[in-house]
């Protein structure tokens, strides 16, 4: 999968993650045949006169689509949208990138169009169901995400980013143990699910509180997936939110790799915050 294909949608404080992508760009090579080899010269064409002196041909002018890539790389993404909007043909992908576009500008209407009109020609797309579940999650549209979420792993049942971004919107609706069900799923799939920070994220509206019970639940699968550092993040920030005490957290079995750590150690020594 090409990067940034996938959104993450982000608490300000722990990930929810959205489909988004971006595609990596790739130097210019030389054109390849039908068989896969670079064909050779033609017969009447001269040796070049010593190594490293082989002409390289002009680049090709840049298609519509490539344009808006390379603006939406370089995060410039309303002029990315014009790029992509004068292709001759607008596909499934490119209504996608736009709907990436206008997210990433907090544009959620125009995004969930794009996506929306993306899907009447892929409807199966993964990655484009995540990437609109998204929108309505951060519209606090827990249940018509939730349906998004759960039909893109019909047609991707083993993809962690999903599994993860269901897992925090049920959370959100303070289904605990059902997010963190679908939290180990993604673990079992990508043991770096929770530490992966590459894919684009939007902010997560919800309340301390239910911020606080999901940086605890990220917290535990980063425990899992062995990054402490990730895991005493949340946790702290679990604990800021008040959604958790020092005591709770020192007699959780999800915790036990953490307890010979000092900087764990050092994190249950501090008071509690008052909320």
């Amino acid at each position: 999968m090409r990067k940034f294909e996938r959104f993450q949608w982000m608490l300000p404080a722990a990930l929810f993650s959205v489909s988004l992508a971006i595609p990596r760009f790739l130097p210019a090579q030389a054109p390849v045949s039908a068989n896969g080899q670079t064909p050779a010269p033609a017969a009447n064409q001269p040796a070049p006169q010593a190594a490293g002196q082989v002409p390289t041909p002009a680049p090709a002018h840049p298609t519509a689509e490539q344009e808006g890539d390379s603006l939406t790389a370089r995060q410039r993404y309303q002029a990315a949208i014009a790029a992509y909007s004068k292709a001759p043909e607008m596909t499934a992908d490119i209504w996608n990138k736009m709907g990436i576009d206008n997210q990433m500008m907090f544009n959620s209407k125009d995004a969930a169009h794009c996506y929306k009109q993306s899907l009447q020609l892929d409807p199966r797309n993964s990655q484009v169901l995540n990437n609109l579940a998204t929108v309505y999650a951060s519209q606090k549209e827990y249940g018509q995400a939730e349906r998004l979420y759960r039909k893109a792993l019909k047609y991707d049942p083993h993809s962690a980013l999903i599994l993860k971004n269901l897992g925090t919107n049920l959370l959100a609706e303070h289904r605990y143990n059902k997010g963190w069900e679908a939290y180990q799923q993604a673990l079992a799939i990508d043991p770096q699910i929770f530490s992966d920070h590459d894919a684009p994220a939007v902010q997560d509206p919800s309340s301390i509180q239910e911020r606080g019970a999901m940086n605890y639940y990220m917290a535990a699968g980063c425990a899992r997936a062995g990054e402490p550092e990730c895991a005493l993040q949340y946790l702290r920030m679990a604990l800021d939110e008040g959604f958790t005490t020092r005591k709770k957290v020192a007699s959780d079995s999800e915790f036990a790799s953490l307890r010979d750590n000092p900087a764990f150690k050092q994190l249950l020594a501090e008071p509690q915050r008052s909320q």
